[in-house]
């Protein structure tokens, strides 16, 4: 195994002829990566009903990745700095790779989660080694195009990965279900793993910085006593100890803070570099930064539910219809970086959270307006809109923010812009469910009075007496309200326990009525948190107008890994 390629040198002694097949190893790594941040959207339906999951539980299945991601981001690149990226990344590689073995056997919720978080913690390894194994690979001129290859690929993974885990879904291959979605990258990890080994050359920093470990734990027991309590308070009915827990939350982050200061003074190489909030307008900007993915990471989840679980759509149709978000996000972004942040800075990321808000606001309007009979082209143009949005906000942000530090501290800057996008996207689906199950409960008797005088004239049609059918329409408004209510989304509550369940006609009419009422419920709920999403954009883009008026674009060329890491749905 070569050691000692330093990625300060401009370009390394001797170019290896294999340079881009180890180019293509790590190429896959980050697009796996990526791609299970996205792909598990899609299939969380067909997960929640073959694993008997509760609500709560299918919000962990998709926070515990960004969670654990989030939590060894920036150890990770440090242990790749100390004891070698290439041996890092095998490490990261092999544990991905198992553990997504472990995510498509799980039997039940919690083998799913728990797996989930190994899956982020292995993948938080890999990730931080592969720009830098690019900079010790590659001379300058061809390190620039590998950068914007790698670039590339990492944005097309949230379409790739919402078309892809619908289409698996849908296939059902080997009568597998959703799990063809983790175990996809069992034969690309093995391969990736066995090319790494034979062609990727290996480097370390030569003046490593020392590893955190207390600030880590410190960190990580904050984030869980917030989102914990966030996540399960509604299943358990909020009971006195979750408020414990998210007081202790705050104890637990002061903590940290205090402990990092400490550190600075005398051991050094803190977790996270305290003296950056001196720079308010990157103090402001990481705030605002952070609640965008707050915003969007509720989005993507209540999303999903909104086209699976209320319109009854299928995986396959739900992922093709999310491509158009893609699609937007591919021009925001490519419109923001090549023209728009150069001259008009700051505001491009004020804009980029209006035509967000715009899109959220006109997606919430159409799917309240045609509730269940919404179409996915009807999607097309408030997708487009959202995504166009996101891609102006996503594409220059880091750059814009890392020009508000110093260029020494640019790394550092840029680790902690990139956690702040992991723990958003954690904390918006945790949040996102408090308000989303909580309105679906809260407004549930709209659905019925949209259905009713459809009811009322089907009823009338089999023979049934008006007083017969107000009995059937009150049994019905019971069940459709204590199904919006309950915290396991499997169990049919004993209102739903029909007498009429002899007479085929009344509970083909009720079925269909249910289904229809459903949609109307969701459709609705989702107009509203699309609002709680417009609200959490709104002070976003009052934070970034902090930013200096004169902020453009910076370029700084540093050595840290994680400034160039790509940004995923």
């Amino acid at each position: 195994m070569d050691t000692d390629i330093s990625p300060d040198a401009t370009a390394p002694p001797h170019l290896d002829p294999r340079r881009w097949i180890a180019f293509a190893v790590v190429l896959a790594a980050g697009f796996m990566d990526l791609l299970d941040v996205t792909i598990v959207n899609v299939a969380v339906p067909s997960i929640q009903t073959d694993l008997d999951a509760q609500y709560s539980q299918v919000e962990w299945i998709i926070a515990a990745y960004v969670l654990a991601f989030a939590a060894v981001l920036i150890t990770g690149g440090r242990l790749g700095d100390i004891y070698g990226r290439k041996r890092i990344f095998l490490i990261g590689m092999t544990g991905f790779t198992l553990a997504s073995a472990a995510c498509g056997f799980s039997t039940d919720p919690t083998m799913l989660i728990t797996s989930r978080f190994v899956q982020g913690a292995m993948a938080a390894l890999m990730v931080p080694q592969i720009l830098a194994i690019i900079r010790a690979t590659f001379p300058q001129h061809e390190r620039t195009k590998a950068i914007a290859i790698y670039s590339g690929v990492g944005g097309s993974a949230s379409a790739v990965g919402l078309s892809l885990g619908g289409l698996l879904v849908q296939w059902d291959l080997f009568d597998l279900a959703w799990r063809p979605i983790f175990l996809v990258n069992v034969p690309v990890g093995i391969a990736a793993l066995i090319a790494a080994t034979i062609v990727m050359k290996d480097s370390r920093s030569a003046a490593p910085p020392r590893l955190d470990p207390v600030g880590m734990v410190l960190a990580i027991s904050a984030v869980l006593l917030l989102t914990y309590p966030l996540t399960e308070g509604r299943r358990l009915d909020w009971p006195a100890w979750t408020f414990v827990m998210m007081a202790a939350a705050a104890v637990a982050f002061g903590g940290f803070v205090a402990f990092e200061r400490r550190r600075a003074r005398t051991v050094g190489s803190p977790l996270i570099d305290l003296e950056l909030f001196r720079s308010r307008p990157f103090t402001v900007g990481l705030a605002s930064w952070l609640l965008f993915w707050i915003g969007l990471g509720g989005f993507f989840l209540v999303w999903t539910l909104f086209m699976q679980a209320g319109l009854g759509w299928s995986a396959m149709r739900a992922g093709l219809t999310a491509v158009f978000f893609a699609v937007g996000a591919g021009i925001g972004a490519g419109v923001s970086v090549s023209a728009l942040a150069p001259r008009f800075g700051r505001i491009v990321l004020v804009a980029g959270g209006v035509v967000n808000a715009a899109g959220f606001g006109l997606y919430g309007w159409l799917a309240a307006h045609y509730g269940a009979s919404i179409a996915s082209w009807q999607m097309v143009i408030p997708l487009i809109i959202t995504g166009a949005g996101f891609g102006m906000v996503v594409a220059p942000t880091i750059d814009l923010l890392l020009g508000q530090v110093p260029a020494r501290e640019a790394g550092a800057a840029s680790g902690l812009l990139n956690t702040g996008q992991q723990l958003g996207t954690a904390l918006g689906v945790a949040l996102v469910g408090v308000v989303f199950f909580g309105q679906l409960d809260h407004d549930s008797a709209r659905g019925v009075e949209a259905v009713t005088p459809q009811v009322r004239s089907e009823l009338t049609t089999i023979g049934l007496p008006e007083p017969a059918q107000d009995q059937i329409i009150a049994n019905f408004l019971a069940c459709v309200r204590d199904r919006s209510a309950q915290v396991d989304p499997m169990e049919v509550p004993a209102s739903c326990q029909s007498s009429d369940a002899g007479n085929y006609a009344v509970t083909q009419v009720l079925t269909d009525a249910g289904a229809r009422a459903n949609a109307v419920n969701f459709a609705n709920t989702f107009e509203y948190t699309l609002w709680y999403g417009i609200g959490l954009l709104a002070v976003m883009c009052l934070g970034f107008l902090v930013l200096p008026k004169d902020a453009r674009l910076e370029h700084h060329e540093i050595d840290d890994p994680l400034e160039l890491v790509p940004t995923g749905v």
